[in-house]
């Protein structure tokens, strides 16, 4: 799999990413700009100047995204947007074997395509079933409390 997992950050690392997501939060919150100006400072710099980084603000929230994330010291997983996965690790990300994944893709419950005899499934279907399998327990726990509760009243 091509995706980064990134460790919980470290509680000073933690701090520095909630300062700067407040920073970062207050500059596109003030800014009408298409594109806004970001200084790197290099504590050891010897005379030069400080560059400067143009960046639009779509990738200042994804950065202040990803900082919130690190202040809340949570870890966190970066996946390209067409990521294709093997079943094997389409079974990993959602815990469960990779048989149970085959048989998901011959029920027509995940799609995925053929490379010579491979099966890939793109991540982006992935999180769609996991969000649909997510749906239908949250139903039927709902289905089931309704049925304990009128159970319990006819007691």
């Amino acid at each position: 799999m091509t995706q980064q997992i990134l460790d919980p950050a470290t509680a000073a690392e933690a701090e520095m990413a909630g300062v700067a997501t407040a920073c970062l939060m207050a500059a596109l919150d003030h800014s009408n700009a298409a594109t806004i100006k970001v200084t790197i400072e290099v504590p050891d710099a010897d005379g030069a100047p400080a560059p400067v980084l143009t960046l639009p603000p779509r990738a200042l929230r994804f950065f202040a995204d990803i900082l919130r994330q690190m202040a809340k010291r949570e870890p966190m997983l970066l996946v390209p947007q067409k990521l294709e996965l093997t079943t094997q690790d389409a079974a990993s990300f959602l815990n469960v074997s990779r048989p149970f994944v085959v048989k998901e893709i011959e029920a027509g419950r995940i799609s995925c395509r053929l490379v010579n005899r491979h099966r890939r499934i793109e991540f982006s279907e992935l999180k769609r079933y996991q969000a649909e399998q997510k749906k239908r327990s949250e139903e039927g726990l709902r289905k089931l409390n309704r049925l304990s509760q009128e159970l319990g009243e006819d007691l």
